[in-house]
């Protein structure tokens, strides 16, 4: 009989430590130190240096926020295709990258925030505007896989637009320098990034469409995660730091950053 105490004991307490004694998944506030993706591939967003480091916008959030949850946290390179896939696998507790709120992709993630409103644009060579997203039709627009800027274009918009897909962005401004394709459209603070590092001459048109809503992704039903990154996101605003950081990265790029206000949250169920 001891012996079959014992072993229920045992089996009773791997079941809490790996909690399946609620059926709840493991939450971010349950762990010591999270796995933060961030992009290593846009600069003034989320960009790994020569030496290893990240930086940007987007990484400093990722810091902040797991600086306020009191978590030790490490970064893991997340390139746009690879987003669900580090959540859902839980190679990455939270993913800080770029990442917009859709419908199709709150089916296999949740999302705290949004932690920054932006919205779609389209950067063209110097000397060429395109200043309204009807003026993409017939034109050559370049697609990245993972993201779904282009297609927004082409099935949002209705507009016929031709789209040459490329694996990320430092080949679509190459492609658009080279004439390959006539625009680059998606998120303002990446389109913003990216002149800014080219330094050629490449600028953002203002067009302003399709309000992009940027989360923290976290893993499908981390309810208490969600509230505490929303209480974090919350504060980042009121305390200024949401306004010097966007300021810190874009503040020389032409986005428009007049008015830095709290975004509207989608809420954690």
């Amino acid at each position: 009989m001891k012996r079959v105490l014992a072993v229920v004991a045992a089996l009773t307490a791997a079941m809490v430590v790996a909690g399946c004694g609620t059926g709840e998944p493991e939450s971010i506030m349950d762990k010591d130190s999270l796995v933060i993706g961030v992009r290593p591939d846009l600069p003034s967003v989320g960009l790994r240096t020569s030496d290893g480091k990240f930086e940007g916008f987007d990484v400093d959030v990722a810091r902040y926020v797991a600086g306020k949850l009191g978590k030790d946290f490490s970064f893991l390179p997340v390139l746009a295709a690879d987003r669900e896939q580090v959540l859902v696998g839980g190679r990455a507790d939270m993913v800080v990258a770029t990442y917009t709120i859709s419908q199709d992709r709150k089916a296999k993630v949740l999302f705290a925030g949004p932690y920054h409103i932006s919205y779609q644009d389209i950067l063209t060579r110097p000397g060429e505007t395109i200043k309204n997203v009807r003026d993409l039709k017939g034109r050559k627009i370049c697609e990245v896989k993972g993201s779904n800027a282009a297609q927004r274009v082409v099935e949002e918009r209705k507009v016929a637009a031709q789209v040459v897909p490329f694996g990320d962005y430092k080949a679509c401004v190459t492609a658009l320098k080279s004439k390959q394709v006539d625009a680059v459209t998606t998120n303002d603070v990446i389109l913003a990034g990216l002149a800014m590092q080219d330094g050629s001459g490449l600028h953002l048109n203002n067009a302003q469409f399709n309000e992009q809503r940027t989360g923290v992704g976290l893993r499908k039903g981390d309810v208490p995660g969600c509230e505490a990154v929303n209480r974090v996101i919350t504060g980042m605003y009121q305390d200024g730091t949401a306004g010097t950081l966007l300021k810190k990265w874009f503040g020389t790029s032409g986005l428009d950053l007049s008015t830095i206000a709290v975004p509207q949250f989608e809420g954690c169920s």
